[in-house]
């Protein structure tokens, strides 16, 4: 069975605008390992946060992926500019009858980047550490993990219920097998995700890479996760400088595919949107992504090269039922009521961005046109909020003003917007404004302390699994129920079909009935995210997932 793959017409825009160019660094005259035109130099991209660290498996942030996806690979990866599932680490895999047992054929010759060999003892030995993850604190920050396989071989953290995944065998050197308890739609999808990149086993057990510890309201990570990431990618870790804001990223010259056209890669962190494109503009970098919706076209106009990627995403405003105010149905639907979502795409949204009337896009299987929507309706909000009791409610509502994500690319206006539209409807609102990480993502995620959040999700994988499994088919913090198990029951069902036209009409009222019987979040917009580099640079492939890679970026 093949992932499901995005429109014909979504793929073809992403490869349509995947080339580009921006000023480039000093070039040395070593030819590229194809033979094609002059390579080396440095390219610079200044990211829009800070990293968590560098453990694919502990992260779930695009700022954070940006420079492991340089340095990691997966079993199963993405044609570039695509959503098209294509050969990473394994040359080939198939299942059986079931579903459940995933046979890997293995690439050979490849090489950690400590020179240790990957191999599928490498493999099972990956995907044992994850199931035996012990620790509250280190199970809590493996998000993706939990998302997929749903438990651990010890519960102490939310990894609550059976994994999916029962065991791993190294069957020869170059064939690993996989074997699940219970068939699930995500695969082979998931095998591409970022989180589940595959570690040296060696620099693991050396570095200490499980030690995780929870610190008051952060978390503190291994040394293996800080300074000594080790995969096998196109880029190995050069350092990250913490008070230059700057993350290296050195040329594997013995990387086993496209090798790298750049000597060094560096991220510069600039958390500020305009200081981002004041740099680009001076260049001391060569690209930035998530540029404001306004300043597209200027940028444009001054002969910067702005890809629109496509809407492959969702942002959405969270409810936090731990409140027991926002327990009861009314006052939920009184907030959707409430917000004027149309014209915050008309004001804020980037061009070509729509209303989402549901947690996916209109691209991807079992999207129900028929859903419940909540047009804008002020005296509607304050109907149900007076039949609920809950006239005078006053709600914290927490956002991240430092930070721009791919489906939100300007958090503090979107919060302005949305709480004039809920003050208007008679809900008082305290903004709470936080840092991304080791701030906002903490305290919603996994401390719970707000009422409401802006948050969102780019795509990872085409299936309903990766957008609606991800957010509601488990318990989780950020929504502060853990009784939803209805829900939680009737995603899961719509995962474990394996018929197509079942599976589409399970995914269909799933999300009919996220929109009137559980409503634990409201669906606001899907936005396509924009990449924006100087006219030098080649190479660089847009992807509708924010999957790029730099190894075939050239400049100059």
């Amino acid at each position: 069975m093949q992932a499901r793959r995005l429109k014909v017409a979504i793929a073809a825009a992403a490869v349509a605008a995947m080339a580009v160019g921006a000023a480039g660094c000093a070039q040395s005259d070593r030819k590229s390992d194809s033979g094609e035109g002059k390579t080396g130099g440095t390219f610079i991209f200044a990211g829009a946060g800070d990293p968590k660290n560098f453990d694919p498996i502990f992260n779930d942030d695009g700022e954070s992926f940006r420079p492991v996806r340089q340095m990691y690979d997966t079993l199963i990866t993405h044609k570039p500019g695509t959503a098209e599932l294509e050969s990473g680490l394994a040359e080939s895999w198939e299942h059986d009858a079931t579903g459940k047992v995933w046979t890997f054929k293995l690439r050979k010759g490849v090489k950690f980047h400590d020179d240790t060999a990957f191999n599928a003892a490498a493999v099972c030995f990956n995907f044992d550490r994850w199931y035996n993850m012990k620790g509250a604190a280190a199970q809590s920050q493996m998000i993706y993990y939990m998302d997929v396989f749903g438990g651990f071989a010890k519960n102490e953290g939310d990894g609550a219920g059976k994994s999916i995944y029962d065991k791993c065998e190294a069957k020869d050197d170059n064939t690993a097998v996989v074997t699940m308890n219970t068939y699930k739609g995500a695969f082979p999808g998931a095998f591409a995700l970022t989180s589940l990149s595959m570690s040296s086993p060696d620099a693991l057990k050396k570095y200490d890479a499980d030690k995780v510890a929870q610190k008051g309201d952060s978390f503190e990570y291994s040394e293996y996760a800080n300074a000594h990431p080790t995969g096998t990618g196109p880029f190995t870790f050069g350092g990250w400088d913490k008070a230059k804001n700057e993350i290296t990223l050195n040329r594997n010259a013995n990387y086993w595919g496209e090798k790298a056209k750049v000597d060094k890669v560096i991220i510069k962190v600039i958390k500020d949107e305009s200081t981002r494109k004041q740099e680009l503009r001076a260049g001391t970098v060569q690209g930035i992504d998530f540029p404001a919706p306004a300043d597209r076209k200027a940028l444009s106009g001054e002969g910067f090269q702005v890809i629109n990627r496509p809407a492959f995403n969702i942002l959405y405003l969270g409810m936090n039922q731990k409140n027991p105010k926002l327990k009861d149905l009314r006052v939920r639907q009184a907030i959707a009521y409430a917000l004027n979502r149309e014209q915050l795409v008309q004001s804020k949204a980037p061009g070509g961005s729509s209303v989402a009337s549901q947690f996916m896009p209109d691209t991807v299987l079992g999207y129900a046109p028929d859903v419940q929507k909540y047009e804008y309706n002020p005296e509607k909000a304050k109907q149900l909020l007076k039949e609920a009791g809950a006239e005078g409610l006053t709600l914290n509502f927490y956002y991240p003003p430092d930070v721009t994500r791919p489906y939100m690319p300007n958090p503090q206006e979107i919060f302005t917007v949305l709480a004039n539209d809920l003050q208007a409807a008679g809900i008082k609102v305290n903004g709470v404004p936080r840092p991304w990480n080791g701030g906002f993502k903490d305290d919603v995620q996994q401390l719970g302390k707000h009422d409401l959040h802006i948050l969102g999700w780019t795509g990872d994988y085409n299936d309903p699994g990766n957008f609606v499994g991800t957010f509601f088919g488990r318990g989780k913090t950020e929504f502060g129920d853990q009784a939803m198990t209805d829900m939680f029951a009737a995603i899961s069902a719509a995962d474990a079909k394996v018929d197509e036209a079942e599976k589409k009409a399970a995914w269909q009222q799933v999300n009919k009935d996220i929109a009137t019987k559980w409503l634990p979040a409201v669906p606001v917009w899907h936005a396509p995210p924009a990449i924006v580099v100087t006219k030098d640079v080649k190479g660089l492939v847009a992807s509708p997932l924010t999957d790029e890679r730099f190894n075939t970026v050239s400049v100059g």
